[in-house]
């Protein structure tokens, strides 16, 4: 068992079928050379410690499980003050699910279409002027066989195409240590608020992905990522913007065959949901958790430590205020 505690605990088998130990210590002995800057916490306690709530009610993440993706969202949005404490009226936002995909909602490759279009209707509630979604897709249709566009544009938001150069301005990352210089979707150039909506799932090179490596469909030339270091070009990223939000996506997912879910991909009904303003913060608490199911852990994923020592978010779940609700 990972050194993590599950964020639910009466919850960790749920529809699941843990991986034997020879498995485990498996996976385990397949560490990378990339990996070897990986997210280390020695200091780890449980994600839920005692005292996670504090008398103001103000909470750094807010984890939910057993409900629907829309429901679920209604809850957590609300736990963190609502979409107005990141929406202002007339704002420009921009949200980002993961939509590379040709894979219908099932196959959880994909971001979960009814939370995309619920998150839509929070931001025009909150006054939002205009709300686009795009990704850089890596698959033909995938706006539309993931359900995402039409869920999207039924709620009030416009799809922006994402796989034509023409989208994307070159810009530089200053505070970056690899990543220097990129070219990113214009849309999240434009953008007053910047909504990230990843789908927690496997990876076959970053072993997971979560909210950080969701933003790799905002840039242009991935490759570069693989060719000079996708751990630590993943956590520069976050140097140029850091989402306004993010909402990772649990309710299906796929513990094996990522990113893709092509062939023989295993995905488990897991109904949950991690929200939270802290990329880090959201990353590790859902690898955390993803270690329960199956899916590497959260020290396996380099990302996220690197992330936590260059300052661009908190690791250190025993030290924040975090809200679980069980609907």
């Amino acid at each position: 068992m990972s050194r993590f505690e599950p964020l639910f605990e009466s919850f960790r088998n749920l529809e699941s079928e843990p991986i034997s130990r020879r498995e485990f210590f498996r996976k385990g002995l397949s560490l990378s050379a990339a990996a070897a800057g990986a997210f280390m916490l020695s200091r780890a306690r449980p994600v839920f410690a005692q005292n996670w709530r504090t008398p103001s009610g103000d909470y750094d993440l807010v984890a939910l499980v057993n409900g629907t993706p829309g429901g679920m969202f209604d809850r957590g949005i609300a736990a963190l003050g609502g979409m107005k404490r990141f929406v202002r009226r007339g704002d420009t936002v921009v949200i980002k699910p993961n939509m590379s995909w040709h894979a219908e909602p099932e196959q959880a490759a994909n971001t979960n279409p009814e939370l995309v279009a619920r998150i839509v209707e929070h931001c025009l509630a909150a006054g939002a002027g205009k709300v686009y979604i795009f990704d850089h897709v890596l698959s033909r249709n995938s706006y539309t066989v993931s359900g995402i566009q039409q869920a999207a544009e039924n709620a009030g938001a416009q799809a922006v195409p994402g796989g034509a150069d023409r989208y994307y301005q070159s810009v530089k990352l200053p505070k970056a240590k690899l990543l220097i210089q990129t070219r990113v979707h214009e849309l999240l150039l434009e953008a007053d608020a910047f909504i990230n909506v990843p789908v927690l799932k496997h990876h076959g090179s970053t072993n997971m992905t979560l909210a950080m490596k969701n933003l790799m469909g905002c840039v242009w030339d991935r490759g570069y990522y693989h060719r000079y270091g996708l751990d630590q070009c993943i956590a520069d990223f976050i140097t140029l913007k850091k989402p306004t939000l993010n909402v990772v996506d649990a309710y299906r997912v796929m513990i094996n065959g990522g990113p893709s879910g092509r062939g023989h991909a295993k995905v488990l009904t897991k109904r949950m949901q991690i929200i939270s303003p802290d990329i880090v913060a959201a990353d590790a608490a859902a690898a955390a958790q993803g270690a329960q199911w199956g899916v590497y852990g959260a020290e396996r994923v380099g990302y996220i430590g690197i992330a936590d020592r260059m300052g661009l978010g908190r690791s250190d779940l025993e030290n924040l205020n975090i809200k679980k609700i069980m609907l």
